[in-house]
């Protein structure tokens, strides 16, 4: 017995069968994947680097000092 695995596509968040048969996989439609590549393209999403990390954490440790004086 071949069991499909169900997902929900990351968009819309409707179910789909998570196979290749689905070419827009894990997405349920090529309109709900390219929603998704727009808002990667637009920088809605982002995945801070270490970099980035840091000078946040930096400029929070100047606030703070900023506050004691």
């Amino acid at each position: 017995m071949c069991s499909k695995k169900v997902v929900n596509c990351p968009t819309c968040k409707k179910q789909v069968i998570y196979s290749t048969e689905n070419p827009h996989r894990p997405f349920c439609s090529d309109r709900c994947r390219l929603i998704d590549l727009g808002q990667w393209l637009t920088e809605s999403y982002r995945i801070e680097s270490s970099d980035e990390q840091a000078s946040t954490g930096n400029n929070l440790d100047k606030l703070g000092n900023a506050e004691e004086e």
